[in-house]
């Protein structure tokens, strides 16, 4: 015998975690696809944005932790700017990582990278990557 489960209960604690921490609720996107459609990083991302909003409307919180694409987010706010909701993703993709790295789960370790590489990086860029992707 199978219990139905509604799509939106799976998870709602993250939903409302990531509302807390951003100031936004992703239920009020409409799934226009606006926002992928205007991403300039929408090709490195798995999933797309609007994958990623679908995700946290059904409470999948598995794969929003797992999703590249709150890490990718180049934060440069134009999907913000052309969402025809007003929705602030940018923030949505901050409140997201914040939950990973406040589970202490790094998504970069900076003993692994290699000598020459920290040698041609800028270190603004560096500084950048470590707020970003350590806890």
């Amino acid at each position: 015998m199978s219990v139905f489960i509604p799509l939106g209960a799976l998870d709602d604690a993250i939903i409302q975690k990531i509302a807390e921490i951003s100031g936004e609720n992703a239920r009020r996107c409409m799934q226009c696809g606006t926002c992928s459609a205007v991403c300039p990083m929408v090709e490195s991302m798995q999933p797309s944005v609007r994958q990623l909003m679908l995700l946290l409307q059904h409470g999948r919180s598995g794969a929003v932790q797992e999703a590249t694409t709150a890490w990718t987010c180049a934060a440069c706010h134009t999907c913000l700017v052309r969402c025809p909701r007003g929705i602030d993703i940018p923030r949505l993709m901050e409140g997201i990582r914040q939950i990973v790295l406040r589970q202490n789960l790094d998504r970069v370790d900076p003993r692994a990278i290699p000598a020459e590489t920290l040698a041609a990086l800028p270190p603004i860029a560096l500084v950048a990557a470590f707020r970003k992707l350590t806890a």
